[in-house]
């Protein structure tokens, strides 16, 4: 280590970081999306929207919940009621948010100098892999049955997710009393 600085993490650091991190870009797409609920006409508080308070039945609940739903109820060979839609769909919701950025974490960690940027192509391969996995649960539809502008909100909510889970993790990972 002559002549540089190797700021690289360990793997539990990268990892500690990148589960904080994840969290950070989950909230930032969540306020884009929560934005968006409101210039729609949604009325709602943010807390009620985030932790999806009116959800009562497994047919109303989003993909995060069916996807939980599905996990849980094959575990633990248990019907889930309906009641627990919104707990099933806050904690797989934030717990993928949380997970993918600890596998953005163990990456980037290991880079000497991980770059926000980054967080892009993390973003759109978090935004890609859902229209792989979903459809094939039977969760979504194909991809192509999508129209442009649905497409292009999703994406550009899961960039922002991937930004922001990149400069949590940049953030989160300099040095104390280093710059840039």
């Amino acid at each position: 280590m002559h002549g540089h600085s190797d700021n690289r993490l360990t793997p539990l650091g990268a990892v500690a970081r990148g589960l904080v991190a994840g969290a950070a870009g989950t909230l930032a797409m969540d306020a884009l999306w929560f934005a968006r609920y409101k210039r729609a006409g949604g009325d709602s508080g943010f807390a009620a929207w985030e932790l999806s308070s009116g959800l009562r039945a497994w047919e109303d609940a989003p993909a995060p919940a069916q996807v939980g739903k599905r996990l849980l109820e094959g575990l633990f060979a248990r019907e889930l009621p309906p009641e627990r839609a919104a707990l099933v769909n806050n904690l797989t919701h934030w717990g993928f948010g949380m997970l993918g950025g600890v596998q953005y974490g163990v990456v980037a960690g290991s880079l000497r100098s991980p770059r926000i940027r980054y967080g892009l192509p993390f973003g759109a391969g978090v935004w890609a892999s859902g229209y792989a996995i979903l459809p094939a649960a039977k969760l979504y539809k194909p991809i192509w049955d999508y129209d442009r502008t649905t497409l292009a909100k999703d994406l550009s909510a899961h960039l922002l997710y991937g930004i922001g889970t990149a400069a949590a993790f940049r953030l989160l990972s300099r040095k104390r009393g280093s710059r840039g």
